[in-house]
């Protein structure tokens, strides 16, 4: 039985799609934020660390996996689906990588420097325009990436599909991710109509970055 222990308006709507994506059977366990927006104590009480996403997997004779990583989670529901949403042939396989540790890696800190930056008006205009300079090199490559082929590892979706929505999400909301942009809006349109995402929506409840 795969379990997703699941923080409301969090990274954690990534793995829901994922499962969905990969037909897989899986029960939510629903969390709230606590009004600083931190996860609520009792995620520790799975995994230490008490963040979210945290994917719990039980097999019939008693053994049990708890996995934190968004990206880790992903590349162990591959393997377990038998390499589908997985990369395919030689010049997908370094995209798939490359994407799948670029989510997290790369572009969501310098989105998290902005929030920080914008929540603390002391740090200045010079901070501020130095993020967005960061921001838009982020997301001219992400473009010229996606003007070149429909998915992030060629033609077919995959986890490195899955891992990009967040941070490409996020900056549309928050972070001027634009019509400027239209080869990575098209692909939000992409992922936005496919039925895995939307049936992962349903279930996973409020998701503010889904617009």
């Amino acid at each position: 039985m795969i379990i997703v222990h699941h923080l409301n308006n969090s990274r954690s709507q990534r793995i829901l799609w994922m499962l969905e994506e990969l037909g897989f059977e899986y029960d939510i366990r629903f969390y709230k934020r606590n009004a600083d927006m931190s996860a609520p104590a009792e995620m520790r009480r799975i995994h230490p660390l008490g963040k979210s996403p945290i994917l719990e997997d039980q097999d019939e004779t008693g053994g049990r996996i708890v996995l934190v990583e968004t990206g880790a989670i992903c590349e162990y529901l591959v393997d377990k689906a038998g390499g589908r949403m997985g990369p395919t042939g030689s010049t997908g396989r370094p995209l798939y990588r490359q994407f799948v540790h670029y989510a997290e890696g790369s572009v969501m800190p310098v989105l998290f420097a902005a929030l920080v930056v914008s929540k603390v008006p002391l740090l200045g205009a010079f901070a501020a325009r130095k993020v967005r300079s960061m921001i838009d090199v982020h997301l001219d490559f992400i473009e010229s990436e996606l003007a070149s082929r429909p998915w992030f590892a060629g033609d077919e979706i995959s986890a490195a599909d899955v891992m990009m929505s967040f941070p490409l999400e996020a900056a549309k909301a928050q972070s001027g991710l634009g019509e400027n942009r239209p080869a990575t809006i098209a692909w939000l349109d992409r992922i936005h109509a496919r039925l895995a995402y939307r049936k992962a929506l349903e279930k996973g409840g409020h998701y503010s970055f889904a617009k």
